[in-house]
């Protein structure tokens, strides 16, 4: 059978399945199971599949009808400038998390050399972004997941940055090694009740874990951001994501601390997306 008309029968079967990018996701997985990339696809359309080759790609496409995102499937997904590794082990990578790299690399880019943390690195994705491109920069990541781990360092060997990264499978309450020039983290802040409310390619393949914020939703930021004060050098910054919703709290906390509050920046979408503050003297 032709690529084309497989592409086009998967397509049909997205599209009745409520997928919004049916044909795009149709042909990435093509390119995923006859491992070519995209372009080959497209330009090769005429070609014929073999079957080891076809089942493979209708039982990824069965997947990705029953809502399995396209980052799990391809276990690649693009952020920033970098393509990272990840699977359903860490959260795939958001493009407004990129507000935290963008926001570092302005703050920071006068800054030869510093010394930072990530608390809840997941894939990697913002800790190994920064890395690549300040070459001077030397990163520490945290988190509670030993998957997280094996994923991150994955990510750290592929984009060539394992040598200047130090990375601890730990809960952040457990932590005190060493004092940072700059803290930054997007922790999970989803309130347990509002779980269920979430798109369902989100719940039921995503990790809980790196969802789940308590009841009130805030009680990991609470957590890193105690923490935080701690670790931080004086006159170090703290980059924190955020709900909507969760500003007004955020910045309560924040002060009780000792963090000056430097500015809200709102994401893609124009929702209070990312905290940036500054530890005080106590």
């Amino acid at each position: 059978m032709k690529l084309e008309t497989v592409i086009y029968k998967a397509y049909q079967k997205l599209k009745n399945n409520n997928i919004k990018s049916a044909m795009l996701d149709s042909e990435l997985l093509m390119a995923k199971a006859i491992n070519e990339s995209r372009e080959y696809i497209i330009l090769n359309s005429n070609k014929d599949i073999g079957e080891k080759d076809y089942n493979n790609f209708q039982t990824m496409i069965t997947q990705r009808s029953n809502g399995k995102p396209i980052a799990y499937l391809t276990n690649k997904k693009i952020f920033w400038k970098y393509e990272f590794f990840v699977n359903n082990e860490v959260l795939i990578p958001r493009p407004d998390t990129e507000i935290i790299v963008e926001q570092v690399l302005k703050i920071y880019k006068n800054k030869k050399k510093i010394n930072f943390l990530d608390i809840g690195f997941g894939s990697g994705c913002i800790l190994l972004s920064i890395l690549k491109e300040r070459k001077d920069f030397m990163g520490t990541g945290v988190d509670i997941s030993n998957h997280a781990l094996k994923v991150c360092k994955i990510n750290a060997y592929k984009l060539g940055v394992k040598s200047r990264i130090r990375l601890f499978n730990s809960d952040i309450d457990k932590f005190s090694l060493g004092k940072y020039d700059l803290i930054i983290s997007n922790p999970p802040y989803i309130k347990n009740i509002e779980l269920k409310y979430l798109e369902k390619d989100v719940i039921n393949f995503e990790p809980r874990l790196a969802l789940r914020g308590g009841l009130d939703g805030i009680s990991e930021i609470r957590k890193v951001i105690k923490k935080s004060s701690e670790l931080i050098k004086n006159g170090g910054k703290l980059i924190l994501e955020i709900a909507h919703n969760q500003k007004k709290e955020v910045k309560q906390l924040l002060r009780k601390n000792s963090f000056y509050i430097n500015s809200v920046i709102k994401d893609l979408a124009n929702n209070d997306r990312c905290i940036i503050s500054t530890k005080i003297n106590d």
